[in-house]
């Protein structure tokens, strides 16, 4: 063990700047489940307004959750979900003016989602022995960053 300090990066001389960050996941999940989220037949309840809540939250909470990351105001949180024949992908886009960057937040967004996916329908993908073969978070990743009003879409 190096015995290095620990500590948050001093963001203190940086200016608030406008910025935003967009990532995504993606989860695997069988036909059946994907259905019953389609029809609303999750015994849950709506899956993807629940998942959609506790991203926002984790957005809003994800300097509790990081021990470096530093609390920022969120401005704006949008959460969209995607569903094909495999599965659902989850975007989140975090907008702030701050001294430094959402992409944590984005992220911590995104897992959230689909972890809470992951638990809504549990029951429906659960095979005869109580497993997941089916089931798989993956492709969690930054798709975009932008920082300052020059940059600003």
């Amino acid at each position: 063990m190096s015995g290095r300090e620990v500590r948050m990066v001093d963001i203190t001389e940086k200016p608030a700047v406008y910025r935003e960050a967009t990532a995504r996941g993606y989860i695997r999940l069988k036909p059946e489940t994907l259905q019953a989220i389609i029809e609303g037949r999750v015994p849950k309840g709506d899956v993807l307004n629940v998942a959609r809540t506790a991203a926002i939250l984790a957005v809003k909470r994800t300097w509790e959750t990081l021990p470096l990351c530093h609390p920022i105001p969120i401005t704006s949180v949008s959460v969209d979900f995607n569903l094909d024949e495999r599965g659902v992908e989850a975007v989140v886009t975090v907008k702030t003016t701050a001294q430094t960057g959402v992409e944590m937040e984005a992220l911590t967004g995104v897992s959230i989602a689909l972890l809470t996916i992951w638990d809504m329908v549990k029951a429906l993908e659960k095979d005869e022995r109580g497993q997941y073969p089916h089931t798989i978070i993956q492709e969690i990743r930054v798709l975009e960053k932008v920082k300052g009003e020059q940059n600003r879409v």
